[in-house]
């Protein structure tokens, strides 16, 4: 399926291995490849960037959305997050709880809804063929795909920073039809 990708749509989904790498996580998930759609200059990137959604934005949602859900969850059994993180950094030193984990080795694979994602990318590029010839998928095709899925962090990111895949896919459909 990768050979059909424009160069910039591969770079997209290499970033997203590496979004996914620095997190520590064990696979490419959804929200990897909206973080690597930021940095993507073709039609993906600007259509985010149109609406607010850039890495930076992104990032502060996701440390937002998961320290007041960890926060929240652990006062609710009577754990103070603050209290515990003072209590690791006086024993192990600054900054011990953060990025915690070994870093995976080789090839990370795709979670179900990454792997989805890029299945409705060439869905998008198929039925759109007609109408623009398409051959290939760019990163338009990777967002409009992305924002199919529906994936609750996607969603609740987007959310966060005032938009949503309606207005997003709208404007891809605009963007397309240039």
């Amino acid at each position: 399926m990768f050979e059909r990708f424009t160069r910039e749509a591969r770079q997209v989904v290499v970033m997203a291995q590496v979004q996914a790498r620095w997190q520590y996580a064990e696979r490419i998930e959804p929200v990897h490849l909206l973080l690597a759609l930021t940095a993507d200059p073709g039609r993906g990137g600007q259509v985010l960037r149109a609406n607010g959604v850039d890495l930076g934005s992104v990032e502060s949602a996701l440390a937002r959305s998961n320290g007041a859900l960890d926060a929240d969850a652990l006062a609710a059994v009577g754990i103070d997050l603050d209290q515990v993180r003072a209590a690791a950094e006086s024993a192990f030193g600054a900054g011990a709880l953060e990025r915690g984990g070994r870093e995976p080795a080789g090839h990370i694979p795709f979670a179900d809804g990454s792997k989805r994602a890029l299945e409705e990318a060439l869905r998008h590029v198929l039925r759109s063929r007609l109408r623009r010839r398409a051959r290939v998928i760019d990163t338009g095709a990777v967002l409009a795909g992305l924002l199919t899925v529906g994936d609750p962090v996607v969603v609740r990111v987007l959310q966060q920073l005032g938009t949503d895949a309606d207005r997003l896919r709208g404007q891809l459909g605009d963007a397309s039809a240039a």
